[in-house]
């Protein structure tokens, strides 16, 4: 597979090679790969780029987009022949793998001080690891629940959250699922995405068990999962959710129209539904945090994300370039070409959306405020999430949560243990690069 990674990969390249020009002499070339989003982020990165290009006749950068799917594969083949760009977009939760790898060098000293402490609190501890900042985001993403204001106030529910802080204790929350049942149709209320793939199941739902005071792994020295992710509280909440499920509370949504069309009252999704879910119902629609299972609400976040490779032989000149990227103009530009969480607090200020006043303001609360959980810091991410997406599956298919939750963390123990616990090489461990 990663022949064939590396066979495909080499001719895309190619192929964008062939349609670019050759650049002046002596100007500083940066290759630069993004992943193939949605059209309107495809557009606004390429003319970011056109821009930079434009204003900085010494440094060119060369845009080369990889489709997502294969994105991660697509990187892994380039890093086995040493074939890396100077620039690389990647989703956040790799960050960790990719310098455990030696891949990825710290921008610390290479990023403007002020612009580091204008990110949102979510975009720094993400990009942070083992004391050094590898990745950073011109974005940043959320959880919270989309309700329909007049199907709540049928069902008696005149209160609603609107800081987490104020989250429905889970009990109240159930409580509500049930007055909800009581004036539909088919008693399910509670849309989940479930038609949603792969990732979303760990984004999603380890925000339910970091609630209850549970987690994916222990975080004190990520070596082990054990009484963590199938301790009492993680057990016990999803325990919950599999009883909502049980109890017809949850539409399975095949369609991914279960809140669109009415026929639930609330939505668990992500900020990107917003514009759907408002051309659907207008001002009727309501955001609210996520119930609190018993330690506070938590949500996900983390997104695509910067980081600059070893291979670069110019990082003071890549800098410049995300630099650029995370000026506010920039920032909100692709904030509103993908509707996500501006990565800085300068550009939520001046976001429609997400500002103070903003229909979307609790997304940056919660991001900036400590209601958000990253995904574990640690290489052994990628097998986490996978040995709990299985669980997950297996929970939802009414299996017993403890042998669900048991079989994935012997599956996260052994890897830790065949990799000797992930440990950080002299090596690897970079440092500050001048």
């Amino acid at each position: 597979m990663a022949l064939l990674g590396l066979v495909l990969l080499t001719g895309l390249l190619a192929a964008c090679d062939q349609e670019m020009p050759a650049p002046a002499t002596g100007v500083t070339v940066l290759e630069v790969w993004a992943h193939a989003g949605q059209a309107a982020e495809r557009a606004t990165l390429q003319q970011q780029v056109d821009r930079f290009n434009r204003q900085q006749p010494g440094a060119q950068v060369r845009l080369t987009f990889i489709p997502e799917r294969s994105y991660n594969a697509q990187v892994q083949a380039a890093a086995i022949a040493g074939d890396l760009p100077d620039v690389l977009e990647f989703d956040g939760p790799f960050l960790y793998n990719y310098v455990w790898q030696g891949h990825l060098i710290p921008l610390e000293t290479l990023l403007a001080t002020d612009l580091q402490a204008d990110l949102l609190q979510s975009i720094r501890t993400q990009g942070s690891y083992h004391d050094h900042f590898y990745g950073i985001g011109t974005f940043d993403s959320g959880l919270g629940l989309f309700a329909r204001r007049s199907l709540l106030q049928q069902a008696g529910i005149e209160d609603l959250p609107r800081h987490p802080q104020d989250a429905w204790p889970v009990a109240q929350f159930t409580a509500l699922l049930d007055a909800l049942a009581s004036v539909d149709p088919d008693g399910a209320v509670l849309d989940l995405k479930f038609n949603y793939p792969d990732e979303w199941f760990t984004y999603a739902f380890s925000p339910l068990i970091q609630s209850a005071g549970g987690d994916l792994i222990n975080r004190a020295d990520y070596q082990s999962a054990r009484d963590v992710m199938n301790g009492p509280a993680a057990v016990s909440a999803m325990q919950r959710l599999q009883a909502w499920i049980n109890q017809g509370r949850v539409d399975p949504n095949v369609d991914d129209a279960a809140f669109t069309t009415g026929r639930v009252a609330l939505s668990w999704a992500g900020h990107w539904e917003y514009q759907r879910y408002r051309k659907a119902w207008g001002d009727d629609l309501v955001m609210l945090p996520l119930p609190d299972f018993g330690t506070g609400s938590r949500t996900g976040q983390g997104s695509w994300v910067w980081g600059i490779t070893r291979y670069c032989e110019h990082p003071r000149a890549a800098a410049d370039f995300l630099e650029y990227l995370l000026q506010p103009e920039q920032v909100l530009a692709m904030a509103n070409a993908n509707g996500a969480v501006p990565a800085t607090v300068t550009a939520i200020e001046q976001s429609e959306l997400y500002r103070a006043d903003g229909p979307l303001h609790l997304f940056a609360v919660q991001l900036n405020e400590g209601y958000a959980v990253p995904r574990p810091q640690t290489p052994a991410y990628p097998v986490i999430s996978n040995a709990f997406r299985r669980a997950f599956a297996d929970i939802r298919d009414n299996d017993d949560v403890r042998a669900a939750l048991d079989r994935a963390v012997q599956v996260i123990d052994r890897d830790i243990r065949d990799n000797r616990g992930y440990p950080l090489s002299v090596a690897q461990d970079q440092g500050s690069v001048d």
